[in-house]
C-alpha cells in the first residue's frame, strides 16, 4: 500500500495545518507551489525550487499524477544540488507512486531517473536493473526517444562501472588497454549499448544525441586501448559540436583526439590538439582546464625531446596552479619542471623544484610525493656537489636521478619520464597515460 513521505516540516506545521485549506484551494496552492519550484530550477536557483517542492509536499494534493511530478522534479533537483541520499529518496517515492496508478510510462521515468542516481553513488548493479527496467517499458510502449535514452543510460553506468573497477584493479597506474578481464567485459558492455543508442538517435535524427554517443564512444574505445577508433568517434564528436557552436565540447574533443594521439605514437598531432584545447580554454576562461592543457603540453613535447618547450608549459602550469591557489596542481608542476631541467642537464635550476616539490609534498600530506622529492632532492645534490669538487667533469652525471612514478593527484594526466640522462625512445621511459573525459563530458 503506497503512503506518502512524512513532509520534512510538518511538525513546525502542526499536525491540522493542512486541513485548514479547503480540497480546492489545497489543489490550486500545490500545483502553484510546484509550478514556481519548477520555474526556479528553469533559471538554475534549484536550493529555492526545492523549498517550493517541499511546500507543495506539505500542503498536498488528491492528483496523484501531479504529486508523482512534484516527487520527480525534486529528485531532480536534489540531484542536481548532489545530494543524492535525497534524490534517491524521492525518485524511490515517484516510482511507488507511478506503479500504484499503473502510470507506465511515469514508472519509466522514475527507473531511468533511479539509475542515474544509483550510478553516482557507485551502486552500478542496481542502477543497471533501473535502466534495464527503463528500457523494456520503453519499448514496451513504442517510446523510440525513452528508448534511445534508457541505451544511453545503460551505457554510463557500464562506462563509470569499468572505469572503477580499473582504477581499483590498477590503482591508477595502468595504461588504457591494458585491462583486467572483468574490466573489459564491462566496457564492452558499454560500448554495445552505445553503438545501440547511436544508431536509434540516427534514425530519430537527434544530432545532439549523436555527438554525445560518438564522444562516449571515443572515451570508451580509449580506455578499451582502442585508439585509432577512439579518434574516429572523437573527429565525429568534434564536427557535430561545430555544427551546434557548443565550445566545451569541442574544447574536450580536442582534448581526447590528442591522448588519443599519444597513445598513436603522434606526439606532434598532439601537441597540435592540446593547442587547440589551451586556446579554446582560454576562450571559455576556464582555468582549471588552461591549467591541465598546460601539463599535457609540457608532458608532449618531453616526449617530442624538445625540453625547452616542455619546461615553458610546465612553468605557465605553475603559475595558473598558484593563481588557482591548487596546492596538488602547483607540486605537480614543480615536480614535472624538476625533471625536465634534469632532460636538460641542468642539476641546479632541477634542485630548486625538486625542494619545492618536496615542500608542497610535506604540506599536503602526500607521502608519495614525499617520498619521490627527497630521493630526488638527495640524489640533485649530490650531483652538484661533484659538480663542485676539483674532480667534477664538465657535462653532469644525472644517471642516478630517478622520475618515480606519476605524481599524485595528477588529476587526469601524468607522465613518467626517462630515467638519467637517458631520451625517449630508448626504452628507458615506462609509462605515460592520458584519461579521456567521463560519459558527462562527453
Amino acid at each position: 500500500v503506497w503512503s506518502p513521505p512524512p513532509p520534512p516540516a510538518a511538525a513546525a506545521r502542526g499536525p491540522g495545518a493542512v486541513a485548514l485549506l479547503s480540497p480546492h484551494r489545497m489543489e490550486a496552492s500545490c500545483l502553484e507551489l510546484a509550478l514556481e519550484g519548477e520555474r526556479l530550477c528553469k533559471a538554475g536557483d534549484f536550493k529555492a525550487g526545492v523549498a517550493f517542492f517541499e511546500a507543495a509536499v506539505q500542503v498536498g494534493t488528491e492528483d496523484l499524477k501531479t504529486l508523482s511530478a512534484i516527487y520527480s522534479q525534486l529528485g531532480n533537483a536534489y540531484f542536481y544540488l548532489k545530494e543524492h541520499g535525497r534524490a534517491l529518496e524521492y525518485h524511490k517515492h515517484d516510482l511507488l507512486l507511478a506503479r500504484t496508478i499503473g502510470d507506465r510510462m511515469g514508472e519509466a521515468k522514475a527507473s531511468g531517473n533511479l539509475g542515474n542516481t544509483l550510478k553516482v553513488l557507485g551502486r552500478f548493479d542496481e542502477a543497471a536493473v533501473c535502466c534495464q527496467r527503463h528500457l523494456s517499458i520503453a519499448q514496451e510502449q513504442g517510446d523510440k526517444v525513452g528508448e534511445a535514452r534508457a541505451l544511453y543510460n545503460i551505457g554510463n553506468v557500464y562506462h563509470a562501472k569499468g572505469k572503477q573497477l580499473s582504477w581499483n584493479a590498477s590503482n591508477a597506474t595502468q595504461d588504457p588497454g591494458h585491462l583486467p578481464p572483468d574490466v573489459r567485459e564491462t566496457l564492452c558492455k558499454a560500448s554495445e549499448f552505445y553503438e545501440r543508442n547511436l544508431s536509434l538517435v540516427k534514425e530519430l535524427g537527434d544530432r545532439a544525441a549523436q555527438g554525445r554517443a560518438y564522444g562516449n564512444l571515443g572515451n570508451t574505445h580509449y580506455l578499451l586501448g582502442n585508439f585509432t577508433e577512439a579518434t574516429t568517434f572523437h573527429k565525429e564528436r568534434l564536427a557535430i559540436a561545430k555544427e551546434f557552436g557548443d565550445k566545451a565540447a569541442e574544447r574536450r574533443a580536442y582534448s581526447n583526439l590528442g591522448n588519443a594521439h599519444v597513445f598513436l605514437g603522434r606526439f606532434d598531432v598532439a601537441a597540435e590538439y592540446y593547442k587547440k584545447t589551451l586556446q579554446l580554454s582560454r576562450q571559455l576562461r576556464d582555468q582549471a582546464v588552461e591549467a591541465q592543457a598546460c601539463y599535457s603540453l609540457g608532458n608532449t613535447y618531453t616526449l617530442l625531446q624538445d625540453y625547452e618547450r616542455a619546461a615553458e608549459y610546465h612553468l605557465r602550469h605553475l603559475l595558473i596552479a598558484q593563481e588557482l591557489a591548487d596546492r596538488v596542481g602547483e607540486g605537480r608542476a614543480c615536480w614535472s619542471l624538476g625533471n625536465a631541467y634534469v632532460s636538460m642537464g641542468r642539476p641546479a635550476q632541477a634542485l630548486t623544484f625538486a625542494k619545492k616539490h618536496l615542500q608542497i609534498s610535506q604540506e599536503i600530506g602526500d607521502r608519495h610525493g614525499e617520498l619521490t622529492a627527497r630521493m630526488n632532492v638527495a640524489q640533485l645534490q649530490l650531483v652538484l656537489g661533484r659538480l663542485t669538487s676539483p674532480a667534477a667533469s664538465e657535462k653532469p652525471d644525472l644517471a642516478g636521478y630517478e622520475a618515480q612514478g606519476e605524481c599524485q593527484g595528477c588529476g587526469g594526466v601524468g607522465v613518467l619520464l626517462p630515467t638519467g640522462t637517458d631520451r625517449i625512445g630508448s626504452g628507458s621511459w615506462q609509462k605515460m597515460f592520458f584519461l579521456a573525459s567521463g560519459t558527462a563530458q562527453a
